[in-house]
């Protein structure tokens, strides 16, 4: 960025302010169903193999629609893609409650699925948007605060699963589970003001009435204005290396899948976490998540303010996160309840560190046109990754108990050093592309 360009305005804000509430929708939404799953399998008389399915239903529309909605929201743009996404999965969210218990496993597969292929939408839109509207030395800190709403999302949930819904004899397996249908339907209402609000303000920096020059002179500060529109073909980025090092980076999510749909499993069977005290745990290991995105975010920015290149800066940082999350491999030893939680809460905002440095390599190294479709292909793949952990543990899980859970917390915590290697080596220098996707050589 030219020294004499200064951040002038702020209402790029309000866009990412936007984004913050339709990613704590989303997950809100998706964190629903880890929360009920204890009392849901205890309810519907399911094994944990059977949870899993459900869970892969989930995820296998997750990939496909990854693949897929990146690509539509190339070709809409943000405005329209997001509002598509937005009413697929709030439609399928809602449907959830509509499952009886003769069809619960077709009836909650078959809405997991919806959900998932809708939900897909959001995190390339929201890349998308952010690479719009922030320059790249903010594109960091702005994907972390966003970012952090998934944590918003998956702390809503299980104080509004709590306050709802309770088995009618009061404890677990006594009576009926009253009331689980609620909140599946709340996110409903929470879509339409989002959707209402979103088509109101958003337009491309560059025809949009409210913000200034100087605003957007600051934007396109340090990228190159986009004059051809015509998005870019997912099979055209899909050979890329530096497509692929983002692909084996997002192989990580499968670590925050298991927090999010497998950690209430984890607390009501090693501690007996009760659903109506599942809030307190889930708030503690999401605000340090919270803690981390932002901090992650904002840490790579301060070392390119530092002078150092994007290739170091994001690098480091993503080192820095991997370390951090180690010490997850002791949770499923450790007796102390509020240990575990705490290492839990660790390796999450590690993981959401880590998340938002990667998805700003996508958007550092792709032309704008294509982000979208990039970050779905690796969504995709990082799903993949999701399905795959989630039918190994369940079949563990049934096979040997809570034992299974001390092979997935060390998985989730040495991970990452590993895939940070394999990243670098695919992508020793991150080099600009251009819309041919050619190097630009400065």
């Amino acid at each position: 960025m030219s020294a004499a360009i200064k951040p002038t305005g702020m209402y790029r804000y309000r866009i990412l302010a936007l984004l913050f509430a339709a990613t704590s929708i989303n997950y809100f939404d998706r964190s629903i169903m880890g929360v009920l799953a204890p009392d849901l399998i205890e309810h519907f008389d399911w094994t944990k193999q059977d949870y899993s399915y459900v869970l892969m239903a989930f995820q296998i529309a997750y990939a496909i629609g990854l693949l897929s909605m990146g690509g539509i929201i190339d070709r809409l743009g943000t405005k329209k893609g997001y509002v598509l996404s937005i009413g697929i999965w709030s439609f399928f969210g809602m449907m959830h409650a509509s499952v009886g218990r003769g069809f619960s496993l077709i009836g909650f597969s078959l809405a997991r699925f919806g959900l998932g292929f809708g939900e897909a939408g959001n995190f390339p839109a929201a890349i998308k948007t952010t690479a719009e509207w922030f320059p790249k030395k903010e594109r960091a800190f702005a994907t972390g605060i966003f970012n952090a709403a998934t944590s918003v999302g998956a702390i809503a949930a299980p104080f509004v699963v709590g306050s709802i819904v309770y088995w009618s004899g009061g404890e677990r397996g006594s009576g009926d589970l009253m009331n689980w249908r609620y909140p599946f339907l709340i996110t409903g209402v929470l879509s339409a003001i989002w959707v209402a609000l979103w088509w109101i303000n958003y337009k491309k920096p560059e025809a949009h009435p409210k913000l200034s020059k100087e605003e957007l002179d600051y934007i396109n500060s340090d990228s190159e204005v986009v004059l051809n529109e015509t998005p870019i073909p997912w099979l055209k980025v899909l050979p890329q290396r530096e497509t692929w090092a983002f692909c084996v980076a997002k192989i990580t999510d499968a670590v925050w899948w298991f927090y999010l749909f497998w950690g209430a499993l984890f607390l009501a069977g090693k501690f007996d976490v009760k659903i109506k005290e599942m809030g307190l745990p889930f708030l503690v290991i999401y605000l340090i998540a919270d803690s981390g995105s932002i901090f992650g975010g904002w840490l790579s920015g301060a070392f390119i303010k530092k002078g150092w290149s994007v290739n170091k800066a994001r690098k480091i940082t993503l080192l820095i996160c991997a370390v951090v999350i180690l010490p997850v491999c002791y949770v499923a030893i450790t007796d102390n309840k509020w240990l575990a939680i705490f290492l839990i809460g660790l390796g999450a905002g590690g993981h959401q560190a880590w998340s938002a440095n990667i998805f700003t390599l996508v958007s550092d190294v792709f032309p704008k046109k294509a982000t979208a479709s990039v970050v779905g292909i690796g969504g995709m793949c990082g799903a993949l990754a999701g399905l795959v952990s989630s039918f190994i543990l369940g079949a563990v899980l049934d096979g040997v108990g809570n034992t299974g859970f001390f092979w997935a917390f060390l998985v989730a915590g040495s991970l990452y050093l590993v895939i940070l290697l394999i990243v670098h080596a695919i992508m020793p220098t991150m080099t600009p592309l251009d819309d041919n996707l050619k190097p630009i050589l400065r």
